[in-house]
């Protein structure tokens, strides 16, 4: 990928050519009712296109009455959704995709994810109920219910199980990424399938809001922490997904194309890894 992003309707192309806005607004632990619809619903009218929700969160309801309420067309606006662990297996994840969909109060999803790859329910036969979900939601891609298939929180070997039986690659890994863990690894062998990589947490949940580092960097280029982490995702044609419910927090995290961070600093701000928290292992998790 070599787009240069100006805008919050800027796109990439996923490897079907299915486009995908360059920054979207994350709804994780974003509280259902009224709080999730009026972020979706400020979001849209600032100006997103990316919605990015899932099953696990609990506000599909909520984000889709903001997406309706917003009175942007649906078709201008690209939104995901995610499998959670307790939907494993073939017909599992077909009820799940219709779930979402009726809960979302959606014709089709821009864009379905595997959330978890060794969730503990599924964790002696994961890459076999892997392989069945992903069945499904091939299915459902041909069906038109979705435009786009991908995963999330899967590292190398994952994606090598689920590659073997696949017939459609993954176009999105959805993981952990901000300065303080670049998941380089993963990161290399995303850009090896053509698989782009999508940034969750990209301001390392708040804690590099107060690093010496960042706020150096910040102060330099006259921009906010969060400003700064964020451009670091898109220099690094990651699609961050910050999450926030204050319209004018939402308003700064999309004012970020009016600066580039120099190769120095971008040096800088690679060498904190470990500074914050760092990715779950998925192979560890405890759920």
């Amino acid at each position: 990928m070599t787009e240069k992003i100006n805008s919050l309707t800027d796109t990439y192309q996923l490897n079907n050519g299915v486009k995908i806005p360059a920054v979207g607004l994350g709804t994780w632990q974003t509280p259902d009712g009224d709080v999730a619809k009026n972020a979706v619903k400020d979001a849209l009218e600032l100006g997103y296109r990316l919605i990015d929700t899932a099953a696990a969160y609990g506000n599909e309801v909520s984000v889709g009455k903001g997406i309706k309420a917003s009175g942007v067309n649906r078709d201008e606006v690209f939104v995901t959704t995610k499998l959670w662990n307790d939907h494993h297996s073939y017909q599992k994840a077909i009820e799940a995709i219709d779930e979402s969909l009726e809960k979302l109060a959606l014709d089709y999803l821009d864009l379905y994810l595997i959330h978890w790859p060794n969730p503990v329910a599924i964790r002696e036969h994961w890459a076999e109920l892997n392989a069945e979900s992903w069945r499904a939601m091939e299915d459902a891609q041909a069906a038109g219910k979705i435009r786009a298939i991908g995963v999330s929180n899967f590292r190398r070997h994952h994606l090598d199980e689920l590659l073997k039986t696949a017939s459609v690659r993954p176009a999105v890994n959805q993981i952990y990424l901000n300065p303080s863990d670049m998941q380089e690894d993963v990161v290399a062998y995303d850009q090896e399938l053509d698989i782009l990589s999508e940034a969750y947490s990209p301001l390392g949940r708040g804690g590099l809001f107060n690093n010496q580092t960042v706020k150096e960097v910040a102060e330099h280029y006259e921009k906010s922490a969060a400003q700064v982490l964020l451009r670091w995702s898109i220099q690094n044609q990651f699609v961050p997904l910050p999450k926030s419910v204050h319209r004018e927090r939402m308003a700064e995290n999309a004012d970020l194309f009016d600066f580039e961070i120099t190769a120095d600093d971008m040096k800088l701000l690679n060498g904190l890894h470990g500074v914050s928290e760092i990715a779950t292992d998925p192979d560890k998790a405890e759920f």
